[in-house]
């Protein structure tokens, strides 16, 4: 299949964007990119240790400089980028420049379930309240910027992987 623009997949944590993104960028037979597992590389540590011992500032600014450096590359690709990127302005830009950015949009109870077990996820296990309860009260705060920022809204539940993966890799061919 032939990619005339490069995909970059934004939501919320555990709407599927590295799955997907893995799965679409295989199809497309370009390299699959993660902003988390690049910052992750650099730093020698785990995005939970990165907030606990440098504070989630000091993350976010990992997370601007490395959408900035690929908006530069030439090569082609799927992206994956961290669920709060896209909360801090400048990055808005930046994902347009890397590619068509697609918001990965999911329901609550899907969330719910994909997150039940997750123990790596700095922001659900901070200040009170039930899974749920975290789940709907950061996604209030982002689901309109997810929105705002997207070229594309794909709706991620309920339907079959491989055909979710089809339908994104489909996006780089047939938007450019």
């Amino acid at each position: 299949m032939n990619m005339n623009c490069n995909i970059v997949l934004t939501g919320f944590m555990g709407a599927g964007k590295t799955s997907l993104g893995k799965a679409a960028a295989k199809i497309l037979q370009v390299p699959f990119l993660d902003t988390d597992d690049m910052i992750v590389q650099s730093e020698g540590m785990p995005v939970s240790e990165i907030f606990q011992t440098k504070g989630e500032a000091y993350f976010r600014s990992l997370e601007t400089e490395t959408i900035r450096q690929l908006g530069g590359r030439k090569d082609r690709y799927v992206l994956s980028v961290g669920g709060g990127l896209v909360m801090q302005p400048e990055n808005r830009p930046l994902l347009h420049k890397a590619g068509l950015v697609v918001y990965l949009k999911v329901g609550i109870d899907t969330l719910a379930r994909r997150l039940a077990q997750d123990t790596k996820r700095p922001l659900l296990h901070q200040g009170d309240g039930t899974l749920e309860e975290k789940i709907v009260r950061i996604l209030a705060q982002r689901e309109p910027i997810y929105q705002a920022a997207a070229d594309v809204v794909f709706v991620n539940d309920g339907k079959p992987f491989q055909q979710a993966a089809r339908e994104i890799a489909s996006l780089a061919v047939s938007i450019s």
